[in-house]
């Protein structure tokens, strides 16, 4: 005969093994939760506009209780961002890692990205094959935008970036031909200049007269600007007292053991980082000369693991390094916000150029 036993519309899915990882939260699952429909829900996720405040906190909150996230890939298709930026740095690792001032400018780039909820993605340009394997990457569709920092001159990835139309922002003023001409490029620089002016005419007031000055690197902005701003107090000064560093601790120290060798009657040493400035300390209490008995020195920076932990304390050139990179940041997230945003437009983000003020400790 016939088995007429009723049986149930819906079969109950078993119960989960203990330990067994729960399902994934759907988005409609949310939207039920909510009590919006999915298109709504979408819109609340994927940062859409058109929705009223009490249902998007609604969203939000079913967000929240159920611990959904998106699904990155879908949410792309949708919004046509990847909420990912790339943050390229022209330095080789070693440096990266052991400078200071990177890791400054590198927080407050992150803190800016992760208020505004994207990723920072940290790619390193330490000699001439990295540029493809970068290019490659950022053409690749992986970010939204590009943070560019610690350029030389002729580095190619400004133009890499407008290759594979990424809106880009730069750390530092740039320094390539045509550069100041470009309507459409944003940096985020210190009054590098103002603030070396500031260091010398702090020196010039000590009485020093035969005060020296350790470059960084002259293929950077930065370093020819601070450079120019030394020179624009002493432009009959003698040329053997400028000596060029590389912005390292090492570098510094064998620029100073450079000028005294050259120049041992000098009394006074402006340094374009407080990272040279501490190897160059080195160099003096090794030649048995006095700080600031002997020679008074600045440095430029105003790092504190650096400026305050030297012996003696440093004076120097503060620079707000964190802020730096929040403002780079910020600018790019304004390009990404508004993609109508071009040279022509009056609203486009523009450069933004902080201020320096000299910091007084014992080294001068």
């Amino acid at each position: 005969m016939a088995d007429h036993t009723a049986r149930p519309a819906h079969t109950a899915q078993p119960a989960a093994e203990p330990g067994a990882a729960l399902p994934r939260p759907t988005l409609e699952s949310v939207a039920e939760r909510a009590g919006v429909s999915r298109a709504t829900a979408s819109r609340v996720v994927n940062g859409g506009a058109g929705v009223r405040a009490e249902l998007r906190e609604k969203v939000r909150l079913a967000v929240d209780e159920l611990g959904y996230v998106p699904n990155l890939a879908a949410r792309t298709l949708v919004t046509r961002r990847n909420g990912a930026v790339a943050v390229v740095v022209a330095e080789p690792e070693s440096r990266l890692f052991s400078d200071p001032f990177f890791a400054q400018h590198l927080r407050g780039i992150s803190r800016e990205l992760s208020a505004a909820d994207n990723q920072m993605l940290l790619l390193l340009i330490e000699d001439q094959r990295d540029y493809d394997r970068v290019g490659r990457y950022l053409a690749g569709g992986h970010v939204d935008g590009v943070l560019l920092f610690s350029l030389h001159h002729a580095d190619p990835m400004p133009e890499t970036a407008r290759r594979v139309g990424l809106p880009f922002v730069v750390g530092g003023r740039p320094g390539w031909p045509g550069a100041e001409s470009e309507r459409d490029l944003v940096y985020v620089d210190s009054d590098n200049r103002g603030g070396a002016r500031l260091a010398v005419q702090h020196l010039r007031s000590l009485g020093r007269r035969r005060i020296a000055t350790i470059t960084g690197p002259l293929d950077q902005t930065s370093s020819l600007d601070r450079l120019d701003g030394y020179r624009d107090l002493l432009p009959d000064g003698d040329p053997d007292l400028i000596a060029e560093g590389d912005f390292t601790p090492d570098g510094g120290g064998r620029a100073m053991a450079e000028l005294l060798a050259r120049c041992p009657d000098l009394d006074a040493v402006f340094a374009g980082s407080d990272a040279m400035a501490s190897g160059a300390l080195k160099v003096l209490r090794e030649a048995g000369r006095r700080v600031p008995e002997d020679v008074a020195v600045v440095g430029f920076d105003d790092v504190e693991s650096i400026a305050a932990w030297t012996d003696p304390p440093l004076t120097t050139v503060r620079q707000d390094i964190e802020e730096m990179g929040r403002l780079m940041a910020r600018l790019l997230l304004r390009r990404l916000a508004d993609p109508t945003t071009s040279a022509t437009r009056v609203a486009a983000p523009t450069s933004v150029i902080t201020p320096t003020h000299l910091v007084i400790r014992a080294s001068a």
